[in-house]
Formats: C-alpha cells, structure tokens, sequence
C-alpha cells in the first residue's frame, strides 16, 4: 500500500498496550514497525525504525514520559509524537505539547479521534493531495436513472478488486429503501447500515469489522437498512464518521448510491476519489446525465471527479452512438462495459459474481480493467480509461457485425447532419 504511516509504540502498561496495539493493527493505513514496553530503551528503537509517529502512553511514568517526548522532539524531529493518556488534566496536555507531542488523546482511545489526529498528522508530513498517507480509494457508483446496471457494477467492481490479496474492499449499499446488494451475493446480513451508523461512539476496528458481512470472494457489505422507515436514522453527520471508519480500515471502498441523489448521497460523492456515472445509449439517460453534471459543478470538484460508464454497449442496433452521446454530455466516455444478457441474469439469478461464474466473459473483462484503471493514480486512471473506451469497442453486441452497425449508425448522423 502506498503511503502507509510507520509507527512505533511505546507503553509499560501491558493492557494498555495491547488495546493500542489490536487498534492500531487494524487500520489499513497504518504499519506497526515496533512496540516497546520501556521508556528507557524507546529512543534507541525510534533512532533504529525511523517511524513516522511514537506513540508514547504517559500514565506508566508521566515524568519519564514527558522526558522521553522532549528527547525525541530533538534526536528524532521527523517523528511525529503522538500522546495517550488517561488524565484530562490541561497542565498534562500544555506539558506535552510543549515537550514537543503533536496530539494529545485521552485513554480508553475514541476511535473517530485517534483517526482524526492521524489525518492530520498525515496532512501535516505528507499534505492534502495525492501523496498525502492515505491507503483508501473511495468509488461511489450511481446510475442516471433506474435499472441501467449500477448495483452490478458496484458489486462485480467490488468482488474484483477484494478477489487481489493485497486489497481489503468493503462495500455500502447506500440505496436505503430498495438496495440489493445483498441478493447479488446471496447473503443474509446480520447488521445494517444504521446498526453501524447509531453505535459508531462505541465501535473499535474489531467490531467494525464483525458488524459487516464478508462473501466467499473477500468483498465485505455493509448494506440498507431492513425498515424502510429507518433510512431517517442515518444523518450525514454520522454516516461521514462511518466512512471515516472505514477508510481508516479497508485499502477500497465502493458505495452504491441511491436512485434519488439524497443527501447522504452527496456526502458520499463529496468523499469519494471517483464517482462512477453509469448510462445506457439511450435518450432519457442523455438527458438525466446531463442534469446531473450540471447540477454537480455546482459543488467544488464535483463534476471533474464524474465519470461516465456506458453500460450494455451493443444492446441493440437501435443505440444512440458513442460519438454523439459524448456530444451531447459534454465529456468524455470513461469507460465501457459490453452487454452480455444470459450471463448477467444468471450470475445475478445465483447470487454468484461475474469473477466466480464467468471468469473468461468479456463483460468480466471490461469490469477487472476498470478495476485496474482505478487503483492506480488519477492520471494513470485516466489514461487507462481512455484506452479502455477502443480496447472494448470490439465487445459490441459480441461480434464484429455489432460493432460494423455502430460505425454505420455514426456515419449516418454525420450525413443527417451535413
């Protein structure tokens, strides 16, 4: 993982030190170089490992502790400290910051602070773009209107991606009155968004993760709520702290939007890195599509994040062609993804993924692309899709006369409209 935060730790309290040490081996963005139950000895292992944070407890030996932090602020300027400790005392934490301590976090460890204080320790070494330490790539999918393949390409993408052994993917059903993702992969969930959403004070790593279904091919869901009544339990404030969580806690996390852009919605896209718009070559997908963009470069960023995923190319002879639906939206086609009807019915029929049932087919092809195209950086991503737009041109209806008929159909509007 790329720009992960290399920490050290050092506490004499054994307990303690092993609730900071199971917490911190849960996050995805965080390397647990070393741990040390001594003062005496922390500033050797530090000079050693050369990690980004120490993590000091104070309550072993508050005045040792404090030493410790003032030597190291010294020797070791590029380690960030950060202090735990169970006193609230104000004289304790002005000591600290001034021996040199970066954050001060009160013990037991709330786990929306300790990530919070890593964000911006984070920004502080690396800053806020692309480098900065983040081991997460946030991917929300969203359909321009209803029925158009949305939820199957947010759970194939997902299934994809968590099927690399170096990725830990989990994915929101974020449709809260009619979500699916759960019959996709055949599973029965034990706890829902809300569940997560109304104890997120109370949940550590662990716990997180035992609150998510995990299917056969590595991909956690965490889905809709079962009451369509309780979608209203969920407000942004805490469904933001959620991701927080698992951005904190997973290398991917893809978020199947709902079909009537809510708030929630918006918080998501607001999060993501990109934001997957999937179409069909038709006219009332054309129309929402350009709605949607206009509406979305209303919010800083937005709009430059979106990028459109032509899904069922090759439907039928009737499609509107690639080239004038790029005119009429305004941008690029990101992607394409070829129809292939008997095997999506029957994957979704069977509750089974793409990469499980159909391996070698071309829809499952063009998704593991897409796949590989948005885990690495942006620029490389872009390239990858623009690529991706001839590399799947030939999967049009499956053949070459599908693909023969499009280029006809194009032709023929260039004649129209000469």
């Amino acid at each position: 993982m790329n720009n992960v935060l290399r920490v050290a730790l050092v506490d004499p309290t054994d307990s303690t030190r092993e609730m900071l040490k199971s917490t911190l081996l849960g996050m995805e963005v965080i390397w647990l170089e070393a741990e040390c139950s001594r003062y005496e000895f922390f500033a050797d292992v530090v000079g050693q490992t050369n990690p980004d944070i120490g993590v000091v407890s104070l309550d072993g030996n508050p005045e040792k502790a404090l030493a410790l932090i003032e030597e190291l602020h010294d020797v070791n300027p590029e380690c960030s400290i950060l202090v735990v400790s169970a006193s609230t005392d104000g004289n304790m934490i002005l000591r600290s910051m001034r021996a040199g301590a970066k954050e001060f976090l009160t013990h037991p460890v709330v786990l929306e602070d300790l990530v919070a204080a890593l964000e911006r320790i984070s920004n502080q070494k690396f800053g806020k773009g692309e480098s900065r330490s983040r081991g997460c790539r946030v991917i929300t999918v969203g359909g321009a209107t209803g029925g158009v393949g949305a939820t199957s390409l947010a759970v194939n993408l997902g299934c994809i991606l968590a099927s690399n052994e170096k990725n830990n993917v989990v994915l929101i059903d974020l449709d809260l009155a009619l979500g699916d993702a759960d019959v996709f992969l055949d599973t029965i969930p034990d706890y829902t968004l809300v569940d997560v959403a109304q104890n997120i004070q109370r949940l550590d790593f662990n716990l997180l993760k035992r609150s998510l279904t995990k299917h056969s091919s590595g991909l956690y869901l965490l889905p809709r709520p079962v009451q369509l009544h309780d979608d209203s339990l969920i407000s942004p404030a805490d469904f933001s702290r959620v991701i927080g969580l698992l951005k904190a806690t997973f290398t991917h996390l893809i978020i199947d939007l709902s079909k009537g852009f809510r708030p929630l919605d918006f918080v998501a896209m607001r999060e993501a890195h990109d934001n997957l718009m999937v179409i069909q070559l038709d006219l009332p997908c054309l129309r929402n599509v350009v709605r949607l963009m206009m509406s979305f470069a209303e919010t800083d960023g937005l709009k430059e994040k979106t990028r459109i995923v032509v899904n069922r190319v090759g439907l039928d002879s009737g499609q509107i062609s690639l080239k004038k639906a790029q005119e009429t939206i305004g941008s690029e086609i990101y992607w394409q993804i070829p129809n292939d009807y008997r095997v999506m019915v029957e994957v979704r029929n069977n509750g089974v993924p793409l990469i499980e049932q159909a391996p070698r087919a071309g829809i499952t092809q063009a998704i593991s692309s897409l796949a590989d195209a948005l885990s690495g950086d942006s620029k490389k991503a872009a390239a990858a899709g623009k690529a991706g737009i001839s590399r799947w041109f030939g999967f049009l209806g499956g053949s070459k006369q599908a693909g023969e008929k499009q280029a006809s159909a194009e032709e023929g509007e260039e004649t129209v409209s000469k």
